[in-house]
């Protein structure tokens, strides 16, 4: 059964909701609960529901400055805008930030967050941040280096369907109290991408239009003002088919349709859906890595065998957290890396265009 878990009033509302209308998309009613789940809590560490990259090591948010840092000092662009994505805590943007300004440089900060309770703990530890609901506001007055750290996974996506009338897609009903998936009436042809067309019936595709909004405005943005963008996040780098919805509570994974609102609910991220998007908007694609090639291709391992160096009784977990970061049965290939900038920007580093199997 679909149970209350501090989410009682979105159950309910929702349970309202679609007995009143009918049937709601799979994006809205993950749209729903994740609105609702990031403006009520702090879903990140060890008391929360699961560890992003940044809380693992400094070292993640210093390889990432070292990024940044070498590519604007490269493209002679040293006044420049630093843009974060759902910075989390800040911790990335801290560490990042502590890096490229021991480089020299003295970027503005910007951090788009629209939970109250993670402003506040960003405004801790990045005090000189501006903050931004969306980003429409972003500056367009100088270069803008965009980072997004499991950002895009975090948004809504459009499941479709093929079925014996066609493309459909699904949303999620009630039977009894309990939350169910189906597939709708209304046909959804027009919204598949044209190399499904050949799909057969019973395939599942995602699709995910506010990624690509999203992605599109900032993909204009610096190709008219200058700069770049990296994108870490969990995801294929080819296009797949099938369901990747899923739910995480207190580091644990739950069913997606259990307690709307009391879970991080999550979907893979489509790079290769990304990429066309920002080409579309006249960038450049760098390359794409796994995390766990482009740490290590920055430095990470350097970094650490001289932090544990430095603080030997730090020496396991140092080691520990490389391996986390790093190794291919860890999140060294689950999390992929994409960047791409202005036309006429130097190439990040780390990253290659031969797309990695």
């Amino acid at each position: 059964m679909n149970g209350d878990t501090n989410g009682g009033d979105l159950t309910a509302g929702l349970r309202r909701l679609i007995r009143a209308h009918g049937p709601i998309p799979v994006a809205q009613y993950m749209a729903e609960a994740n609105a609702h789940y990031y403006a009520h809590r702090d879903p990140l560490g060890t008391a929360g529901d699961f560890i992003t990259a940044p809380e693992i090591s400094q070292m993640f948010g210093e390889m990432i400055g070292g990024w940044i840092a070498d590519l604007t000092i490269r493209a002679e662009a040293r006044d420049f805008a630093y843009v974060e994505l759902g910075p989390g805590r800040g911790t990335l943007a801290r560490d990042a930030l502590r890096v490229i300004r021991a480089a020299g440089l003295s970027p503005t900060v910007h951090l788009v967050e629209a939970s109250p309770v993670l402003r506040e703990k960003q405004a801790e530890l990045v005090p000189d941040a501006q903050f931004h609901e969306d980003v429409a506001a972003l500056p367009t007055d100088r270069p803008v280096i965009v980072v997004a750290n499991e950002f895009f996974d975090a948004l809504p996506v459009r499941q479709l369907v093929r079925t014996g009338r066609g493309w459909r897609e699904r949303m999620v009903g009630l039977d009894g109290d309990a939350f169910v998936t189906l597939a709708g009436d209304r046909p959804m042809d027009a919204a598949v991408p044209p190399r499904h067309d050949d799909a057969e019936e019973g395939t599942l595709i995602e699709t995910n239009p506010a990624a690509a909004a999203i992605l599109g405005d900032l993909a204009k943005t610096i190709a008219e003002a200058g700069g770049a963008m990296l994108t870490i996040d969990y995801g294929h780098l080819a296009p797949r088919t099938g369901s990747t919805l899923q739910a995480v509570r207190a580091h644990e994974k739950v069913d997606v349709l259990d307690a709307p609102g009391t879970a991080d609910i999550t979907a893979h991220v489509d790079f290769p859906a990304l990429i066309e998007t920002a080409e579309r908007a006249g960038c450049v694609l760098h390359g794409t890595a796994s995390q766990g090639v482009f740490l290590m291709a920055l430095g990470m391992g350097q970094r650490a065998q001289a932090l544990a160096e430095a603080n030997p009784h730090a020496r396991d977990s140092l080691l520990a957290a490389l391996e986390r970061l790093t190794a291919p049965d860890a999140m060294g290939d689950l999390f992929k890396v994409m960047a791409f900038g202005a036309s006429g920007w130097p190439e990040g580093a780390g990253v290659r265009r031969a797309t990695p199997a």
